[in-house]
């Protein structure tokens, strides 16, 4: 047997096998409880084997990671996973991934995988335009929103430093001039952790006062000199709230300071005209990170880094090497991100942007945004306290007691009728709800609601 009838004989079964199942684990989302169930998870202990010393069957192999394997999943792809900021993935989405997966592309070289490169220029062009970002910006498609954010910041810090007469990427670090870094007290950990990452530590980064919505006062922003990176927010992870742009931008760039916004699922605001008026502003900043999985509803992992100056993300990123060919005219994304060899992630940005149109996306912003207002209101009207201003996707709410939202929260998860997570938020123990999935509709709303109901009377006799 030749190596293509070999190849067909049997990667286009296994395949189709594959695509069955997978297709078929979809449709019963919606029938099953979100959490697995606590016998699925016991019978994982069947994988618990040592590695085969003979080749095995693949058809054996899909087959045992679909009975064994799928069934002890968390059904955040379904329409009732509220715990953290994940959207289930578009039809179209996925379907795009797939293909994508099958074509096997390293996405780093227009010059050898133009297909998948050009595809990922457009996006980008898609995405600058639709969230309202300066068309001056050049963009990078990276795992997720903490590499976003170090990538963004690695240009950003090369290039206060640049305007200092250094140059990060000759010289290094050893003996730079100073840099500050300003972040607001509710930047998210991970923003943190880049800046870590590019060798700002913790205890280095100053920390701004929010109000009581988690927005950082503007009133507090400290004198500015010399190099600086000033951290904002485009949706605070608990409440939603928007830091004030408009305010922060003006005076830092006044002072010569670089402004970079981790809008990780915030930034999604801009695409909708009803709610762009959260994020005014925005595009004043220097550089921004969000993340498709979480509100554009792509498949793991897609995290976006956007930059306004020109040239100053490949300074940061690009190498070069003598058997990798010449970019030409071109543009390589692997010139734009930490990573040389990289996965095709603008592929399904790409169908998602298509499949949804500027209508479908601003549509599926603002559902999830009425739908997050729904919960707050049945919530608050059973006599539970809403802890902030439900303007954008997210819901904190208090039973009472840190011990009694603790149990409510437990009994809605053991329930799995829907899943909500926990926080503590400003001193307050608090459900989260995330409302940011495609497949999320009224009637899921509703049902989640009589379940927290429940799960809340039984814990408030």
């Amino acid at each position: 047997m030749d190596g293509d009838a070999r190849r067909d004989a049997t990667a286009s079964p296994l395949l189709r096998d594959a695509a069955r199942r997978g297709a078929r684990y979809l449709e019963a989302l919606d029938r099953r409880p979100v959490r697995p169930e606590a016998t699925a998870i016991a019978g994982l202990t069947q994988l618990e084997r040592p590695l085969p010393h003979e080749p095995e069957d693949p058809a054996t192999i899909i087959a045992q990671l679909d009975e064994l394997v799928a069934p002890a999943t968390m059904a955040t792809a379904g329409p009732r996973f509220f715990g953290f900021v994940i959207g289930g993935a578009l039809p179209a989405a996925l379907a795009a991934n797939w293909l994508a997966a099958a074509w096997d592309q390293n996405a780093a070289m227009d010059s050898i995988t133009p297909g998948v490169a050009r595809v990922e220029a457009i996006a980008l062009r898609w995405l600058i335009d639709v969230l309202g970002l300066p068309d001056s910006c050049e963009g990078a498609f990276v795992t997720g929103a903490t590499m976003a954010n170090f990538t963004a910041l690695a240009a950003a810090r090369n290039a206060v430093l640049e305007r200092a007469g250094w140059h990060v990427e000759d010289d290094g670090l050893n003996g730079a001039p100073p840099v500050t870094v300003i972040a607001g007290a509710e930047a998210h950990p991970t923003l943190l952790k880049a800046l870590a990452l590019l060798g700002f530590g913790r205890r280095q980064v100053a920390r701004l006062p929010v109000d009581g919505q988690g927005r950082v006062r503007a009133d507090s922003l400290p004198r500015i000199s010399g190099p600086t990176i000033v951290c904002l927010q485009a949706g605070n992870i608990n409440t939603g709230a928007f830091d004030p742009f408009e305010a922060i931008c003006g005076a830092a760039r006044e002072a010569g300071a670089w402004v970079h916004v981790d809008g990780a699922f915030g930034l999604w605001a801009q695409a909708s005209p009803r709610l762009a008026r959260l994020s005014r502003g925005v595009a004043l900043a220097d550089s921004w990170a969000t993340d498709a999985h979480k509100w554009l509803n792509v498949p793991y992992d897609s995290g976006l880094a956007f930059v306004r100056e020109p040239g100053a993300l490949p300074r940061s990123m690009s190498i070069t090497a003598e058997y990798l060919p010449a970019a030409g005219t071109r543009r390589s994304p692997s010139d734009y991100t930490p990573e040389l060899s990289r996965r095709a992630r603008g592929v399904e940005v790409w169908a998602a942007l298509r499949s949804l149109g500027r209508r479908g996306l601003a549509e599926l912003f603002e559902r999830n945004c009425r739908q997050a207002r729904r919960f707050a209101e049945r919530l608050a009207r059973a006599g539970y306290e809403v802890l902030n201003d439900v303007e954008l996707n997210q819901v904190l709410v208090s039973f009472g007691t840190p011990d009694v939202t603790r149990r409510v929260i437990s009994a809605v998860q053991e329930d799995g009728t829907c899943w909500c997570g926990g926080t503590i938020w400003q001193g307050r123990t608090a459900m989260r709800i995330s409302v940011c999935s495609w497949a999320t509709v009224d009637e899921d709303v509703e049902a989640s609601i009589e379940a927290i109901l429940r799960a809340a009377r039984q814990a408030c006799p």
